[in-house]
């Protein structure tokens, strides 16, 4: 008997985002495609990893004015440099401004290529005539939600960041005296100036939200959108957001009846390794196999630091596989293979597998938790501290923060998740809690998105609080009109008492006379 109800093959087009957000969209294209669905990709003609031509899909490219890729690698290089090696307040803020402001302009940039695409006429007629049951779309760019508003279709959101913040801050009500900001290092536990600290990371979003990035989305609202909308509440209309989270790694907090929860959806049992890396894991015996890599964004870190890392890798009883495409380090030992790419699941999944040394990235930090390895996290920047932090505070990870990281306190690192069975305790425990599921988060990701089909949205799911004014939203009329209501009660009572006392002082006084 099927879990789930039939669907015929849908029509999807597929707005995503470049980088590591396209490999999460990937894998879950690789499922709906296997499934009869016919998936249509809108990329850039200078895309950095999707492909113009493949079998998953047919593509639609578009000339972008400029790319991102130089910038961010120089961003990236600086903001390590300045972890490293100290910053003063000027350097700090100058590396904030630059990346909001990188930020803005590949938001205008999409947002500049989407106008290109509404102005083209043939091309809308084509997007038209295809009859696209619904938009996929990654929310870190917001174009694609506004190019469903105006193809009208329904749209499923692959989700965990938007275009300022986390997801959740967008649709599901967020106290922020529990839940912690994005950015802010903070747990659901706070003290005081700890909920201060909080409340100025959230402005900080807030202001990039309203003041830099929604802009960008908001004017093209209003030129091509019939009745106006901005972007704020096309998240909030959205039908299903796939969310790549869950509550085994996050803090539990509130959230809506559209949020569907696919936290390691792109988990599988290992396959077999390679035939020679599997000799290497098999020749390290009872002492087992680290593995160390810092995701796809950085090739390598800071060449004394690598140094250092080598030197402690060296002395250490386990083998070693570490991906690093920089110079080679002096200190290497005869226990370490340098690899320019590891199959990290499979690796993963193996039993040799004893500790993960890694930057933080989300699926990275998932996969670890599925398989049941700990973690020594090298955070550099974004989300990854924040992800690291949620491991940490369960036992199952210990962080290094780059800018006091050294052989030392490496070594340190290294042998106290090693050597105290707490950190693979709690990290196994996790990956129990995590795969005791009543449907696969993959399965749960391709019913929604087929159930959207089946429905032509999902309406019915979603709140109707989007429509609402910010006023009426926390119910700030309401209070003014009670309390309207008690201070004209209060001053007619102060009157008519007023008015009796006058009345009885002056035939007090007639008494008198």
């Amino acid at each position: 008997m099927p879990l789930t109800p039939p669907c015929e093959g849908g029509n999807i087009l597929v707005f995503p985002v470049d980088g590591s957000h396209w490999i999460n969209m990937k894998i879950l294209l690789v499922e709906l495609h296997a499934r009869g669905h016919n998936l249509t990709v809108i990329r850039a003609s200078n895309s950095w990893y999707i492909d113009e031509k493949s079998p998953l899909y047919t593509s639609i490219s578009l000339e972008m004015d400029v790319g991102m890729e130089d910038f961010f690698d120089v961003f990236v290089k600086e903001n390590i440099r300045a972890q490293r090696f100290g910053a003063s307040s000027l350097t700090v803020f100058k590396l904030i401004k630059d990346f909001l402001v990188m930020i803005t302009e590949a938001h205008q940039l999409w947002a500049d290529t989407v106008s290109r695409i509404f102005d083209d006429k043939t091309m809308v007629q084509s997007l038209l005539d295809a009859k696209y049951d619904l938009v996929l779309t990654d929310p870190a760019i917001a174009a694609g939600l506004v190019l469903a508003k105006y193809l009208k279709l329904p749209s499923v959101l692959n989700v965990r960041w938007i275009t300022s913040g986390e997801g959740h801050f967008m649709i599901a009500p967020s106290p922020l005296s529990y839940i912690p900001a994005p950015g802010s290092g903070l747990t659901d536990k706070m003290t005081f100036i700890q909920r201060v600290k909080n409340l100025f990371y959230h402005s900080v979003i807030e202001y990039q939200q309203r003041a830099l990035v929604g802009p960008c989305y908001d004017s093209l609202c209003d030129k091509y959108i019939e009745g106006g909308c901005s972007i704020r509440s096309l998240f909030q209309e959205a039908d299903i957001w796939l969310f790549r989270s869950d509550f085994v790694f996050d803090f539990p907090r509130p959230t809506m009846p559209n949020i569907v929860y696919i936290g390691g959806f792109q988990c599988k049992p290992a396959q077999p390794l390679p035939a020679d890396l599997e000799d290497f894991v098999q020749s390290a015996g009872e002492h087992g196999v680290i593995i160390m890599t810092m995701g796809t964004l950085v090739n390598a870190l800071p060449e004394d630091l690598t140094d250092e890392i080598a030197s402690v890798f060296a002395k250490m009883p386990q083998k070693v596989i570490w991906k690093h495409k920089g110079n080679r380090p002096s200190t290497l030992g005869n226990n370490t293979l340098i690899v320019d790419w590891m199959p990290q699941k499979d690796l993963l999944g193996h039993p040799q597998i004893k500790a993960f040394v890694a930057h933080g990235g989300t699926n990275g930090i998932q996969e670890a938790i599925y398989h049941g390895v700990p973690v020594i996290g090298i955070p550099l920047f974004f989300d990854q501290y924040d992800n690291l932090l949620r491991l940490q505070e369960r036992g199952a990870g210990k962080i290094l923060e780059l800018a006091y990281a050294n052989g030392h306190n490496f070594e340190q690192a290294l042998k106290e998740v090693l050597y105290q069975d707490s950190y693979r305790q709690n990290i196994q425990r996790l990956s129990r809690l995590h795969r005791d599921q009543p449907m696969a988060p993959m399965d749960q990701a391709v019913f929604w998105v087929e159930y959207v089909i089946r429905h032509k949205g999902a309406p019915h799911l979603r709140t109707e609080a989007y429509k609402m004014p910010w006023y009426s939203y926390y119910s700030l009329d309401v209070l003014l009109v009670l309390m309207t209501a008690v201070t004209v009660l209060l001053l007619s009572t102060f009157v008519v008492l007023r008015f009796l006392c006058c009345r009885h002082r002056r035939k007090s006084k007639t008494k008198q006379q």
